[in-house]
């Protein structure tokens, strides 16, 4: 942000559709920005962009793909502690978002239906963040902001 000010740049936030969707970020932290390039991406898009891009010549750095993710806020903590597979969590957000599912009716590979719950109620607990976060490129028909609206305060 300070060189967003110093150089009048706009700030691009890295928030992706998996972190925005379950809240796994902190607001005026890793959620700042003026504008969301990959919001519209799940993590596992975000792999499969980096090896495309990486097809040719290493562009991004191989560690940093294979890293195990983390928000980093203490040592070796790990989005799995929290989460699902991204693999699993980003099934269960294409079902669930893009394809409307009901919770019943999600299923697939390591899917069982506590993880199910579980993030279900992270998305619906989490639509606060989203109306904070900043415009997303769209790219799917249900990305976060205008292309999927639900109330800012419901019981679920």
């Amino acid at each position: 942000m300070a060189l967003s000010n110093k150089f009048g740049c706009i700030l691009l936030n890295t928030s992706n559709k998996s972190e925005a969707a379950v809240g796994y970020g902190t607001l005026y932290g890793d959620m700042a920005g003026g504008l969301s390039v990959i919001g519209d991406l799940y993590k596992t898009d975000i792999y499969r962009l980096a090896d495309y891009i990486n097809r040719d010549n290493e562009i991004i750095p191989q560690n940093i793909i294979i890293k195990k993710p983390s928000a980093e806020l203490r040592p070796d903590q790990f989005d799995t502690d929290s989460l699902p597979e991204y693999r699993v969590l980003d099934s269960i957000l294409y079902q669930y978002i893009e394809l409307q599912k009901p919770a019943d009716r999600i299923s697939g590979e390591g899917i069982n239906s506590a993880t199910v719950q579980k993030v279900i109620r992270l998305i619906n607990y989490n639509e606060y963040k989203r109306y904070q976060a900043p415009p997303v490129l769209r790219v799917s028909s249900k990305s976060f902001g205008d292309g999927r609206r639900m109330p800012l305060v419901a019981r679920y």
